[in-house]
This record gives C-alpha cells, structure tokens and sequence, in this order.
C-alpha cells in the first residue's frame, strides 16, 4: 500500500459524503477517506496487487478537477495508458512525492469517460456518442415566458416545440443534457401505454382506452417523422418481442394478441409459440410470445443529442449545471429559484420525472423512483445466434428484463430493479447472472460498461400529468415506457399553451393515486409488496 497521508490535501472528503462506481466493472465503492493508510478496499481490477493504483487514482482525480469535474474516475484502462506513457520510475512513484512535481511533468492527460454524477457506471451510449455537446449554466437571474424544469426528452421536446411557436423559453437542468433515464435507458420504443390497452378498458371503459392508445401510436409516428425531419440518426431497428417466462402467461398472451387486431384495430402483432420464439433470440429458456412488427429500438442518447440540437437552433435558451432549488408562484407569475439564479416566467413546465427529489411536493407524490441498470457486453459478432434479426426484447416478469442487440453487436441487457436509492456493489456481476440465466453460453463473455439509473413510476404504471400549481403544470411517471410518451408529451405541453389541451389532458384525467405512507414510509412498503411480485417471478 503507498505511504500514508492527505489524499487531496486542498479538498474535503469526497464530495457530498458520495459513493463512487467503479466506471468499468460497475461496483460501488465507499468513499474515499483523507488518509491512504486508512484505505483498505478499492475495484480489484484498479488494484491488482499493486497499492501504487492509487497513485494513478490521483492522477484521474487531478485531471478531473482541472477539467471542472468532481467525481472520481478509476479503472485498469487508465493503469494501462499511464504505464504505457511513462517510465518505471515515474509509474512507481508514490503521493508523498507528487507534491514535488508539477502535475503536467509526471502524468499525460489520459481521455476520460464522462461520469454522470446523478446516475452511477459507465454508459456505453455515452462512450459510443463522441459528439455529445456542451452547454452553459445559467449565469444570474433571467426573464422567459416559459420555464423548463429538466433536460430529458419530456423537457427537451417542449423546449423545442415553444420556441418553434415563437414563445421564450428557458431549460435548465442540474447536471448534463440525458444525464437521467432519457440519455441511459434501454432505448425500447413499445406499443400503446404501459399498461395493455384492454386492461385500460376495464378501468376507464372502451372509448378512453382507445383513445389513450390512439395517442400513444400517434407518439410512436411523430416521434420517427421528428427524428427524420431533423436527420437524427437514433439507429431506429423494427421488430420487438414479448417473450413469456412462465407458461401460465400464454393465454393472456394470446388473448392479447386477438385483442389488439379485433377491438384496437392494430394488426401488426403475431403470437409465436416456444419453438419460434427460440429461433429468433437464439435460446430455449422462454414458453413464446409476441411479435409486433411495427415498433422498435433506438439509440436514446443520439436521439437526446438531436432533440437538444433542435430545441436549441430553434431558439430555447438551454443551461445545464443548473439545479431548480425552489418553485413558487405570485401575483400570476412564477419564479424558480436555482443553484445560479432565479428565472421568472409566466408559466413553468416540470419534467423532472425520478429526478425531482423535494422540488414538488404534488409530483414527488404521485412519481417515485426506482433503479434500473443494463449491462453492456463485448460485441458478440455477425455469427452469434443470440437475437440474430436485430429485435429488441422484453419479457413477462413483474421486475422485468430487457435485451436487444446494438447497431456494433454488443447485447445491451437490462434489469434488477431497486427500489430504494442504493446501488448494487456490482452491477456488471447481477446483470452477468442474468444475462447467464438466459443465454448461458455467455457465461463467460466480457461486459465492458455497466451502467443505472432511476425511472420514474407510478402506482398504476400510467403517465403523471397535472397542473400541481397556478402556471405550473409537471408530467413524469412513464414507468418504462418514456422513450415515444415523454417527448410527445412534451409536445402536448406546448400545444396545451397554444390553446389545444385536449390531447394532454386524456393524460391529467388518469387516475393516478399517491404512494402510501409519505416520503418517509413508501419504500419500506413498496419493497415488501413489490418483493412478493418478484417473488412469483420465480415460482
């Protein structure tokens, strides 16, 4: 282990009392206290044996301060660059050294991946976007029409939509542009809402349920003409499978399939049996599914990067950095108050979704996060059977699990929900398990990033819409089903201004009840209810 001492001598702990991920095998790790002898863990694939690792932390830590970044960075690529670049005896130095150097003398700036510091690992979409802009945080009070509160597809999209009407619009949002579940989520576009189109008849009869599921296909189109319109390559891919991992689960299945083309007229969905099913994703492990022809996957990040690009060349006024402390209203207008200044606006649109913290008190209510993490393998190669047409892929457990192949091979597979605000240890080791689960030829394959982050759900897994004050209206609540909802939503937003609610407001008269027990009890009790349906998951 190397000498004893201050581990950053001019900086607190780590920032916030934070614990960090590994950025490449996905763990979570305490944080790092102020003396290296006091040190006794850190990722095995930084250590390897060897206590100068920590020489070479220090070296990321530096460049990452210098850089304007505070989180932590780690991991064996970084020992590989460094003792690539530099001699023996520089790599052995130890920190009561490095004091006596100037940092540009001992060490090369090494590329660094970028680390979201709300969401933990490290996302391949980030690592596959080179091209990903920056913008700038707001700089002292400002004056719109319309404050956006949140820069995901919800916000991004009502930004650009205002500002296309000629409306003056200001984003903010607290950390980067996608740094959510917009810029890291599985990327499965899925048809109608979250919940099936005939469970939502028995519930709000017939004439609302196909209207819901009517918008929901009109989000479906716009969001493919939107992407076309603006050339944004998202690496749209037609196909998606709903695949059932108990037998019991078939007739509803089937059923479901009869009823989207008789009462719903949507005749792109098949029924598959096991042995078709086991053709197209390259294993036996599930009893069939569906086949729906007329939805997809995409590239969410590109997608984000695209949607900001347009916000911002119509007009909206973007910052990031820029966290909303406090919202209120008076005398007809309303005034956010942030970490660099306050804005005032008419008129302010929420779309923070699991983000929100204690902003809102109606929205954090009504949406509670949950965690949800993908894992992203080694490309497998042209001749892997696994998912050969390209479909994404879902399945019929309550916690459920998501898959789907990348435009360079690679499985992206998703799952393990959590529902308090803890990471797992080791994400890329809970999604190994899974991923071997399923395919256990993969037992051995690497994962080179691992990745989470929180999606925002809701008691019935329905979209949250409501005006939660005067001039103030949030939407969040996708439950997993935000990638088309969450930017036309933020469309509807726009449209709701222009004087055409009625669209948006098939969302605002969904009943959606608060969350039992408060902010303080609600996770104890979802935990246990919500322990028992992943429980029958496995029975």
């Amino acid at each position: 282990m190397a000498q004893g001492g201050n581990l950053w001598p001019d900086e607190p702990d780590s920032p916030g009392g934070r614990f960090y991920p590994c950025q490449y095998c996905g763990r979570i790790w305490p944080r790092y206290t102020r003396r290296l002898s006091t040190i006794s863990t850190h990722c095995p694939r930084v250590l390897e044996g060897d206590g100068d690792a920590f020489t070479y932390c220090r070296a990321i830590r530096l460049h990452r301060k210098r850089e304007g970044r505070t989180n932590h960075g780690h991991g064996r690529k970084y020992r590989q660059i460094v003792a690539a670049s530099h001699p023996q005896a520089i790599r052995n130095i130890t920190y009561s050294l490095t004091p006596l150097f100037p940092y540009s003398l001992i060490f090369a700036d090494p590329p660094m991946p970028y680390q979201s510091p709300i969401s933990p690992g490290y996302s391949w979409y980030e690592a596959n976007t080179p091209d990903r802009p920056q913008y700038p945080e707001l700089d002292g009070s400002q004056q719109a029409d319309v404050v956006v509160i949140g820069g995901g597809y919800t916000g991004l999209s009502a930004a650009y939509h205002l500002a296309k009407q000629g409306t003056d619009v200001v984003l903010i949002e607290a950390a980067r542009l996608g740094d959510g579940a917009s810029g890291r989520n599985g990327g499965q576009f899925g048809t109608g809402q979250r919940t099936w189109a005939e469970d939502l008849e028995t519930e709000y009869g017939y004439e609302r349920a196909k209207a819901l599921f009517n918008v929901a296909e009109e989000a479906k189109s716009y969001l493919l003409a939107f992407a076309e319109e603006h050339a944004i390559d998202m690496e749209y891919v037609q196909g998606h499978i709903s695949v059932v991992h108990k037998p019991r689960y078939l007739k509803s299945y089937e059923r479901h399939v009869e009823q989207m083309a008789s009462r719903f007229n949507y005749p792109h969905q098949r029924f598959l049996d096991r042995a078709e099913t086991a053709e197209l994703l390259g294993t036996s492990r599930y009893h069939g599914g569906v086949y729906d022809s007329a939805t997809g996957h995409i590239h969410p990040m590109k997608l984000l990067i695209g949607t900001a690009k347009a916000a911002h060349t119509a007009g909206a006024k973007l910052f990031e950095d820029t966290k909303a402390t406090k919202i209120s209203t008076a005398s007809g207008r309303v005034e956010v108050e942030t970490t660099r200044g306050t804005i005032r606006a008419r008129h302010a649109f929420i779309a923070v979704n699991a983000y929100g913290g204690r902003l809102e008190p109606v929205s954090a209510s009504h949406v509670m996060p949950i965690r949800s993490f993908i894992g992203a393998t080694a490309p497998l190669g042209d001749d892997s059977p696994v998912i050969p047409g390209g479909e994404s892929v879902d399945d019929s457990r309550f916690v459920v699990r998501y898959f789907r192949r990348s435009k360079d091979g690679r499985l992206l597979f998703g799952g393990r929900e959590a529902y308090t605000a803890d990471n797992p240890r080791d994400i890329s080791a809970h999604i190994r398990r899974q991923i071997t689960e399923i395919y256990p030829a993969l037992e051995n394959v690497e994962i080179t990033h691992a990745w989470g982050g929180s999606v925002g759900i809701t008691m019935p897994r329905q979209p949250f819409v409501r005006e939660v004050m005067p001039g103030v209206i949030s939407a969040g609540g996708y439950s997993g089903h935000g990638v088309m909802l969450a930017n036309y939503v933020g469309k509807l937003y726009a449209d709701t201004l222009a004087g055409r609610r009625e669209k948006l407001k098939l969302f605002e008269e969904l009943r959606i009840p608060p969350f039992p027990g408060g902010r303080t009890f609600r996770s104890p009790l979802l935990i246990l209810a919500l322990s028992w349906y992943a429980l029958m998951d496995r029975i």
